[in-house]
């Protein structure tokens, strides 16, 4: 009998638990470190460590409910990925024997790292780095980090969606 479906299927579970322990910590860090890690969202909308006389400074947000929102928003997705990604892991070990409902973990774990995703992209590449310019700044720029958890989320996407 060929194993190897039974060894992918353990190992996408594998991963998916992991990427639940990964966005979990992150929302965990980011809500018991609000302070700290609220300063780069701060900085980043307030655009004060963009190069000198950016013509794009008008963009620049300086309400701080605002950056309050956008990091709760932030910690939010994190949350929502880390909930996503353990209940897709969970259903796959469940279903590991049973193809349909393996599949259907599956799904929730491609909803989950699509979330992920987006989060990384939008909100860090596109919003953070190109519309607030975070790429400027040699002190607040998430934006390698960002690349970094964008491709685990898209790699994890095709890995999981490539039959067993």
């Amino acid at each position: 009998m060929n194993e190897l479906p039974r060894v992918l299927r353990f190992c996408k579970a594998a991963f998916m638990a992991s990427v639940c322990a990964w966005s979990s910590l992150l929302a965990l860090n980011n809500i018991t470190d609000y302070g700290d890690n609220f300063q780069f969202v701060q900085h980043v909308l307030e655009m004060d460590t963009t190069f000198r006389g950016n013509p794009l400074g008008w963009r620049a947000l300086h309400w701080a409910p605002v950056h309050h929102a956008a990091y709760v928003l932030i910690i939010g997705a994190e949350v929502a990925a880390g909930l996503l990604a353990g209940l897709a892991a969970a259903r796959m070990i469940v279903g590991r024997d049973h193809p349909e409902r393996f599949r259907r973990g599956k799904a929730l774990g491609v909803i989950a790292l699509a979330l992920g995703g987006l989060l990384w992209l939008v909100g860090f590449e596109v919003i953070g780095g190109e519309y607030f310019m975070m790429w400027q700044s040699p002190s607040w720029n998430g934006q390698e980090a960002a690349f970094r958890f964008l491709v685990v989320c898209l790699l994890g996407m095709i890995f999981l969606a490539q039959d067993e």
